[in-house]
């Protein structure tokens, strides 16, 4: 059987992100698929990009990544998008919005948010009403699985069986009508919805990143065994903050703070 392990959500984390890469391949995984925002948030989003494009088989964009690669950002306006020079930018920006295989029988896609914008939200767990999200929350988890124009779809193509998407920074299997939609949570900025006090010292259960290998037949239309796997892994967390605390990142602090809660800055 074939495993892929499908990463999402480094933002500048390359401490998390090496400590990713090395677990996935200590298990012998065959391809790793990235669902998008590589950048932002942590320091080292340039480094970021240079080991997830000699790492993954597979990158697509998110909502962080063309927010802050676009041509006409003027420099100075983003820290990270001069961090990352303009050959890294180029490459982020012109990265595909969705990418879709089969495995085991069923047409599997992927995208960073939704079918409709790169940052559109899907919470299975926790409503976005009254929040700033609300606008563009997705209520009905079988509209992920629509063929739209963003994706370079049309009523003419199959729809899938299963959906990958990442964005809301927290793992998460859901079953609906005959279909799977799978979250491989955060690499580099995992998120505890409930997380709010930053001394709680359970917090470390939620501060691990994560990811998902899925174990299949590849590019087989047969319909077979198939498994989703969330993996949670501890990572050095302290040596990722000591990097911050050397770089300039204006915001650094609200940075450590998420990083050691798993939540939303808290102060």
């Amino acid at each position: 059987m074939d495993k892929i392990a499908i990463i999402s959500d480094v933002h500048g984390n390359i401490t998390a992100l090496k400590a990713v890469i090395k677990d996935i391949e200590a298990r012998n995984i065959d391809k790793i698929f990235c669902l998008g925002d590589s950048v932002l948030k942590s320091c080292n989003s340039d480094q970021v990009i240079d080991l997830l494009r000699e790492k993954c088989d597979v990158i697509i964009k998110g909502n962080c990544d063309d927010a802050i690669t676009r041509p006409d950002i003027p420099k100075g306006k983003f820290w990270t998008r001069d961090l990352i020079g303009e050959e890294r930018a180029s490459f982020i920006y012109n990265l595909p919005i969705s990418y879709e295989f089969y495995m085991s029988g069923y047409l599997i896609r992927l995208f960073h948010a939704s079918p409709f914008g790169l940052d559109y939200v899907f919470n299975p767990m926790f409503s976005n009403k009254n929040t700033v999200y609300s606008a563009t929350e997705i209520h009905d988890a079988l509209e992920l699985f629509e063929n739209t124009k963003l994706i370079g779809k049309t009523d003419k193509d199959p729809i899938p069986d299963i959906i990958g998407y990442g964005h809301i920074h927290t793992p998460n299997i859901v079953r609906i009508r005959n279909k799977t939609i799978f979250n491989p949570g955060s690499v580099g900025m995992p998120i505890e919805m409930l997380n709010d006090d930053p001394k709680d010292k359970t917090n470390r259960f939620s501060t691990v990143a994560s990811y998902i290998i899925l174990e299949g037949f590849l590019d087989s239309k047969i319909l077979s065994s198939i498994s989703f796997n969330i993996v949670r892994l501890p990572y050095d967390i302290e040596e990722e903050i000591k990097l911050l605390e050397k770089s300039t990142l204006p915001s650094k602090k609200r940075v450590i703070a998420e990083l050691r809660s798993a939540t939303n800055y808290l102060g």
